[in-house]
């Protein structure tokens, strides 16, 4: 690890681990392995689903969820086990109501806030895989950063079983390096 690494850990929220709004199956089960790495990072961000409360992803609105991480709720919260002492800045995205947000870059100040960090090397935790990890992980790579997913620290929703997988396999054909917790130095 050096000075200009960065952890990105991507919506570890409560409506997203078991019992939440938008269970990702075992998704507090990657918060020890988090909380075990983050002093590895000088830089460690947090993102999180912001939505208001009529949002266009909601099923009410025509979208394909339901209610999930709505501003200001216990839904929207980190996971209460994630350490927040080792967090230095956190991303809220998808705080407009007519359109998603997927991606920890979208519509949010992540990318300046790494470049005044002079982050190079980003390496991608949290929820979901198939997902919010996918698309900060593509927008990372086109923004520059040499990007890795570490793969023991992330849970996939899988709508159909093998989407977690191709995800995967998506990210690494874009140019991300795939591999566990236990290689970080």
């Amino acid at each position: 690890m050096n000075r200009n690494d960065c952890l990105i850990i991507v919506d570890l929220q409560n409506d997203f681990c078991p019992g939440g709004a938008l269970a990702v199956k075992e998704g507090d089960q990657i918060v020890e392995t988090i909380n075990r790495i983050m002093p590895l990072f000088p830089c460690v961000v947090t993102t999180q689903d912001w939505h208001p409360q009529d949002h266009c992803s909601f099923k009410g609105q025509g979208g394909p969820w339901p209610p999930h991480c709505v501003q200001n709720t216990q839904g929207a919260e980190l996971h209460p086990g994630l350490n927040r002492k080792g967090i230095h800045i956190s991303i809220r995205k998808g705080q407009f109501q007519d359109r998603d947000a997927y991606s920890g870059f979208q519509e949010t100040t992540l990318k300046d806030d790494l470049m005044k960090r002079n982050v190079q090397n980003v390496f991608v935790a949290g929820l979901a895989t198939d997902y919010c990890v996918k698309h900060t992980v593509l927008d990372a790579l086109k923004s520059g950063f040499h990007t890795t997913v570490l793969t023991d620290c992330v849970k996939a929703v899988n709508q159909n079983p093998a989407d977690g997988g191709k995800a995967l396999d998506e990210m690494k054909n874009a140019g991300g390096i795939l591999t566990t917790s236990g290689k970080l130095k």
